[in-house]
């Protein structure tokens, strides 16, 4: 896994990409993925060396969205015990499971969320104050502790599924949730990646290298994000959701 000039502006350009993508959504994942794997990384390293550049993605989108006062802190930590240590029970057992029921878990909740969209598009438009000052619930915590295991082990699109519970069960509307999609990423990615680590699962040049790139992509998506609001997001988010029902059953 020599270093060249082309793998290089490969793992940058393919970085920018990755970091729009993810930080405006998700589902860049799988274009990271491919690109390590198509350069010589196994998938589980492949794995474990993406959230490299998801660590520094999401530390220039929060610092983006926390410069303009965007991020609830007082809720948002609340929700972090559950999805760290869900994070870290995905990260242990990821080398014992298969993705693929991990993936059809994703596949139905994805479909579903493009189809409430559809339905009833305020709902992602229009904050809903009612559910973000009620008191967090035992379900949510259990929801988010199970969507820190689906992200410590496969991560592909944890940014849909965060997006729609963040939505559906705690009421903000698109800008604020993907906003907050963004923080609880960041605060979980980094545990994993320490499991990852350790268990030897991490490339660090291929990682670094990708992360230049995924800086610019979610500098550029933060501020488009905050510029055109939810229901330029929503209109991102539907075209990002065909895309990856057509990667589903293996039209793309």
């Amino acid at each position: 896994m020599e270093l060249t000039w082309i793998s290089i502006i490969t793992l940058i350009c393919s970085g920018i990409i990755v970091g729009f993508i993810n930080t405006l959504a998700g589902g860049g994942t799988v274009v990271s993925l491919s690109v390590f794997m198509f350069l010589g990384l196994p998938p589980m390293l492949a794995n474990g060396t993406n959230r490299i550049a998801i660590v520094f993605q999401n530390i220039t989108a929060v610092t983006y969205f926390q410069k303009n006062k965007l991020i609830d802190w007082h809720k948002i930590l609340r929700l972090a015990a559950p999805i760290v240590l869900g994070s870290l029970t995905g990260a242990a057992i990821a080398g014992f499971l298969s993705n693929q029921w991990f993936l059809y878990i994703f596949a139905g909740v994805v479909i579903l969320f493009g189809i409430s969209m559809i339905i009833n598009p305020n709902r992602y438009i229009n904050e809903r104050t009612d559910l973000v000052n009620r008191k967090i619930s035992p379900l949510q915590y259990l929801l988010y502790f199970l969507l820190g295991i689906y992200g410590g082990f496969v991560h592909v699109g944890i940014g849909y599924l965060l997006m729609a519970v963040l939505v559906l069960s705690n009421g903000y509307d698109l800008l604020k949730a993907n906003v907050l999609k963004n923080v609880l990423v960041l605060i979980y990615v980094p545990f994993s990646l320490i499991v990852y680590v350790c268990q030897g699962n991490v490339y660090w040049k291929y990682g670094l290298i990708h992360a230049i790139g995924n800086i610019i992509g979610a500098w550029l998506a933060a501020r488009l994000a905050i510029k055109k609001g939810a229901g330029f997001i929503r209109y991102i988010l539907l075209v990002l959701i065909v895309i990856v029902i057509l990667q589903l059953v293996g039209v793309i």
